[in-house]
């Protein structure tokens, strides 16, 4: 009788002892997974576009705020996307890398993860590679990791974001023949046109988040005749290889803005700072084309005097709108042309497009195509004869 007592306490002992620990496990499991309280948006919802490499991306931004004061200092450790349907993960980050999902990365990365200040903010971009041969995901989900100064663990889990479903604009060349480099284009996190965030009016947008600056190239590949590294400075503006080219309409459409008469500025001068941020300000002589409901094309930098068209002008795609120039916020002879969707390029968002139609000889580094002495080697990676794709940073192409 005793000996069965005893053994019943034993078992009674250990079931008690399994389940207070199952309850200090789940609440250290708890206490690990503390929600943190943080606020996570993702503002503009990404659409699939097939890139000059032959694969489907996608970029957005992920707006990550440290909101309270009372926080302190977190730590963001780890960013996994996963396809919302099916929880298969798309892209992982840990701390270093995380790092890298910056604007302005840190030249020594924290390997405690990514600093957020309590009451700050840091915008993450991401250029997500959709798996090929796969539906494209409708949905994304984001999970966010962090660490408190005294080393808690805190979780944002179920930030959601739609995949747009509609298919980019597609438009023809905006420009003749080539070779074209596209610099500071698609694909680039660190270009100034995608990290170049306009908060006006209420509104944080980015209106150039798969802009490209066009700049003509010779067919040794290189952006000015005849001048040296050494003469950069002192080159005028004919010595550039795409000044003074026809811009073309990329589509039929209607103006709805434009502007003339603006200088070109000096070569490689370093423009005043604009005093606010829209398309007067920054665009010098340009032209907005609507070719589509909610689709607008902007040109800028072109030649004083060259622009072709008026506000409420029809135009057939393939019309020359005014040549290529360097006027406005620009330091060098080149063609930005970008898509949105608004007519002001302040409260606009960047839309992504792809051509119709072109070649794409490799890639190519603006330092290179800048040193005359510098022999070009333009990399085949992408090379190809392109359909329906966005050319991304660093292409060369030649237009059809």
């Amino acid at each position: 009788m005793v000996r069965l007592f005893t053994l019943l306490c034993s078992v009674w002992w250990r079931f008690m002892m399994v389940s207070v620990g199952l309850l200090l496990g789940s609440q250290v499991a708890c206490a690990q997974a503390a929600q943190a309280p943080v606020e996570v948006r993702v503002p503009f919802a990404p659409s699939p576009v097939t890139g000059s490499d032959g694969l489907v991306h996608v970029a957005y931004e992920l707006h990550v705020t440290n909101y309270y004061s009372s926080t302190g200092t977190l730590h963001l450790q780890h960013v996994t996307v996963l396809e919302d349907k099916t929880s298969r993960v798309l892209a992982n980050f840990t701390a270093v890398q995380v790092n890298s999902l910056l604007a302005h990365p840190a030249e020594k990365a924290d390997t405690t993860g990514v600093v957020l200040e309590a009451g700050k903010r840091v915008v993450l971009f991401l250029w997500l590679t959709l798996p090929p041969g796969r539906p494209h995901p409708r949905l994304l989900r984001h999970q966010l990791a962090f660490t408190t100064s005294n080393g808690a663990r805190q979780l944002v889990d179920g930030v959601r974001t739609s995949i747009v479903t509609a298919p980019p604009i597609a438009l023809d060349a905006p420009l003749r023949a080539g070779p074209w480099l596209t610099h500071e284009g698609p694909g680039n996190p660190y270009a100034h046109h995608w990290n170049g965030i306009v908060v006006v009016n209420g509104q944080t947008t980015i209106p150039q988040r798969y802009a490209i600056d066009f700049f003509g190239l010779t067919p040794d590949g290189h952006a000015l005749r005849r001048v040296s590294l050494e003469q950069l400075k002192t080159s005028a503006h004919a010595d550039w290889v795409g000044f003074g080219a026809d811009v073309l309409a990329a589509a039929d459409g209607i103006v709805r803005d434009m502007r003339d008469g603006e200088p070109n500025q000096a070569v490689l001068a370093s423009p005043s700072s604009p005093t606010d941020v829209t398309e007067r300000t920054l665009m010098g002589n340009f032209v907005v084309l609507e070719v589509a409901p909610r689709v607008f094309v902007h040109y800028g930098h072109l030649q004083p005097g060259s622009v072709q068209v008026k506000v409420g002008d029809r135009v057939r795609r393939g019309a020359v709108l005014g040549r290529l120039g360097q006027s406005g916020n620009a330091n060098a002879p080149h063609l930005h042309f970008l898509v949105s969707n608004s007519a002001a390029f302040e409260e606009s968002e960047g839309l992504p497009f792809v051509f119709r139609a072109f070649d794409c000889l490799g890639s190519a580094k603006i330092h290179q195509v800048l040193n005359q002495a510098e022999q070009v080697t333009i990399e085949p990676r992408f090379q190809k004869s392109s359909r329906q794709q966005l050319p991304l940073d660093g292409s060369v192409v030649t237009f059809k």
